[in-house]
């Protein structure tokens, strides 16, 4: 029953990050305007989720660690999806298993297995199909963003993993230094009519803030395979929420690269499911 629910919790932390390509393409502000805004908000509800749930804020190294991972992370994030397709954008994010791969190794001293090397060199087959891609459509700036974005995203992925961690504590401290280092952006754009004061509201209150909650509620149930798995359903539902409504296209390249880093990782997590039983 508490696996259930925790699926039900990764799901829906999922459906919630996928609106986040269509919003950003939606406001017309600048990337860092955006994400200043969307973290503001969200701070202040996780700030009073943590107040009724009574959880304190821990501050030390791993907490911090995760903290600014979280900070790349929603930065990265945005940046990229301004720069390049919500489609590239998500599906090069999505590679971050794999970054965790060497996170593993460099901070844990774990050597990647055969088949951790195979899916590393098939999502990185993948991402030069992006690449590739972006030397002819120009959007070379706002791919490797994106795959930055998967790089720090794998540290949020291991927020859980360090001794005394605590990823609520990284949540809310990540966002708040979001906030306050790009909110000041807000002040030099011109248009808040309804469509750019709505898409930061649903950017902040549902796919940062109520997002990360259910997101941190089914972690606590369901093993961390599980929950990747799950979170598969984000990068083939934001670019379709970003066709129907804005009408942005992946190219054929882009999409043969986004079929085979998909494949690729959701291969890797099953494979390590299966040699866990």
């Amino acid at each position: 029953m508490k696996q259930s629910k925790g699926i039900f919790c990764v799901l829906m932390a999922a459906l919630l990050f996928s609106i986040g390509g269509l919003c950003i393409k939606l406001v017309p502000w600048s990337p860092l305007a955006i994400n200043g805004a969307r973290n503001l908000i969200s701070v202040i509800l996780i700030g009073i989720y943590l107040k009724v749930i009574h959880h304190k804020i821990v501050i030390n190294p791993a907490v911090l660690f995760g903290a600014v991972c979280m900070t790349g992370t929603t930065t990265l994030y945005t940046i990229a999806n301004k720069l390049t397709t919500a489609a590239n954008t998500i599906v090069l994010q999505f590679t971050a298993p794999i970054f965790v791969i060497f996170f593993v190794w460099m901070f844990f001293k774990e050597r990647p297995k055969r088949m951790d090397i195979a899916a590393s060199v098939a999502v990185f087959a993948g991402i030069i199909c992006f690449f590739i891609d972006g030397l002819s459509s120009g959007n070379m700036l706002g791919n490797v963003l994106a795959v930055l974005s998967g790089v720090s995203y794998a540290g949020v992925f291991m927020m859980n993993s360090f001794e005394k961690s605590d990823s609520l504590s990284s949540i809310f401290l990540g966002q708040a230094l979001s906030a306050v280092t790009c909110v000041w952006f807000v002040f030099g754009e011109t248009d808040f009519g309804v469509t750019a004061i709505g898409g930061i509201v649903a950017l902040g209150v549902f796919q940062l803030a109520l997002a990360y909650i259910f997101m941190s509620k089914g972690l606590d149930e369901v093993p961390a395979v599980t929950a990747s798995l799950t979170t598969a359903i984000e990068p083939i539902l934001n670019p379709l929420w970003v066709a129907l409504f804005y009408h942005e296209m992946i190219t054929p390249l882009a999409f043969v690269g986004a079929v085979i880093v998909i494949a690729a990782v959701v291969g890797y997590n099953l494979w390590k499911a299966v040699k866990s039983k």
